[in-house]
């Protein structure tokens, strides 16, 4: 039993634990690195759908946020993050729905409105409430290109043909010809479906603050673009208007203001401009549409910034880019001028005419020449011209087609410029010459 038994040894008594040392306070730095980011009420967002939706009340719709936000100085919302909302509500779109009429399209068009509710952050979907977003549009992104020679006017009118070709070509061999082509027929009916086309985007304003998690604890680094050889250094502001703005009814010395929504660092990372500091200008020239196509104009420019301290500071700022509606088909010059791209045509109208002047030979098919005769007014005018197998009535069909596109192109009034409240622009300026802030002076 002796032999079988364990040799038991003596083991040490255990030391006292330690006592847990107490943590010490968070200092004042440490609280603020760690403190969640709030958006605040009223903050501006820019959303943009990427493919097609039907247009029915309760469609769920997904977009991508355009333009990354900014809280505090440091970035809180990149750019592209997904947004998921609803349409809320059609309401008849008047205008579309005459200019439709009168070429034969009695498609009962409207316009919706979305609510975006939901936020995809990294840490999952947060819930947000923000206002009902209404007339979306399609978005052009206008860029003020360099310095360009001035050309005569033979030159600039073969510059408006080549381009107006260009697009034409441009609009055949893109990508997306197959649906483009399927839309062209669709509107050639009729009534056809809706549907809220892809790249459409909104623009709506948080309607309560949006406490944000899950960001890192200290900001990174700034970004700034490397300096091209031989430039001087110029600061690129990205601000939202204060307030509407539009060539009808602005004049020269009045007031512009924009929200400065990104912060502005110089080459050696200080902080120079803070975001929520105010660009203050004024509009140097403006001109309203006018009769016979001519378009409005409008340009503005930025003397001063006001930083959130109330501290102001002389600037020169001009006008870069900007996101305007598609539909206003702008173009910026190196100046900074906006004006509707011109886009009257004589090519419609006479081709138009010739196919009319066609049903008045009345030699050859008739079926063949009040078809191209009736062309101009959709699906219903060739089924009229035809059925009705009168040279004279198709003829008066084409007419009519060709005086409404002469009418669009030269004897209605232009296009006015509009800049909506919260357009996206980004400001040229020069370094000013004062003391730099530092991140410590906001």
């Amino acid at each position: 039993m002796m032999a079988d038994a364990q040799m038991l040894e003596q083991r040490p008594s255990p030391k006292p634990a330690a006592p847990a040392a107490v943590p010490a306070p968070p200092s004042e730095e440490a609280a603020t690195a760690f403190k969640e980011p709030i958006l605040p009420e009223g903050t501006s967002l820019q959303v943009e759908i990427t493919r097609h939706y039907p247009m029915k009340t309760g469609e769920t719709i997904e977009g991508r946020l355009m333009h990354p936000i900014y809280t505090d100085g440091r970035l809180a919302v990149p750019e592209s993050t997904m947004l998921r909302g609803r349409v809320v509500a059609l309401e008849p779109n008047a205008s579309t729905r005459w200019h439709g009429r009168l070429r034969g399209d009695f498609t009962p068009f409207h316009k919706v409105k979305v609510q975006f509710d939901e936020l995809m952050l990294p840490s999952g979907p947060t819930s947000i409430s923000s206002a009902v977003a209404d007339d979306g549009g399609a978005v052009l992104q206008l860029s003020a290109p360099g310095a360009t020679p001035n050309l005569g006017f033979i030159s600039r009118e073969w510059a408006q043909v080549k381009r107006q070709a260009e697009d034409r070509v441009a609009y055949v061999t893109a990508p997306g010809r197959g649906d483009r082509a399927m839309q062209l027929l669709y509107h050639q009916l009729p009534y056809h479906p809706e549907r809220i086309e892809a790249h459409t985007a909104w623009s709506f304003e948080l309607t309560a603050p949006l406490a944000l998690s899950g960001l890192p604890a200290a900001p990174p680094d700034p970004v700034v673009p490397p300096l091209p050889k031989g430039k001087a250094e110029t600061w690129a502001v990205h601000a939202v208007l204060g307030h509407d703005l539009t060539s009808a009814r602005a004049r020269p010395g009045d007031l512009v203001e924009a929200l400065v929504v990104e912060p502005v660092f110089d080459r050696d990372k200080n902080l120079v401009v803070p975001q929520g500091s105010t660009l203050i200008g004024k509009v140097t020239a403006a001109r309203a549409a006018r009769s016979f196509g001519r378009n409005g104009k409008l340009r503005f420019t930025f003397q001063q910034v006001r930083f959130p301290q109330g501290l102001n500071r002389a600037v020169e700022g001009s006008l870069a880019e900007a996101a305007t509606e598609k539909t206003q088909n702008l173009t910026l010059d190196a100046e900074g001028t906006i004006s509707p791209r011109n886009q009257a045509s004589a090519i419609a109208p006479i081709l138009l005419t010739m196919l009319a002047g066609r049903a008045l030979d009345q030699d050859g098919n008739m079926v063949v020449h009040t078809g191209e005769a009736s062309n101009g007014f959709g699906l219903v005018g060739r089924i009229v011209g035809v059925a009705a197998g009168n040279y004279n009535i198709a003829a008066g069909l084409g007419f009519y087609a060709a005086g409404l596109s002469f009418y669009e192109n030269f004897l209605r009034s232009g296009h006015d410029v509009v800049f909506p409240k919260d357009t996206r622009i980004e400001i040229l300026t020069n370094p000013l010459r004062a003391p730099l802030l530092t991140p410590s002076g906001q």
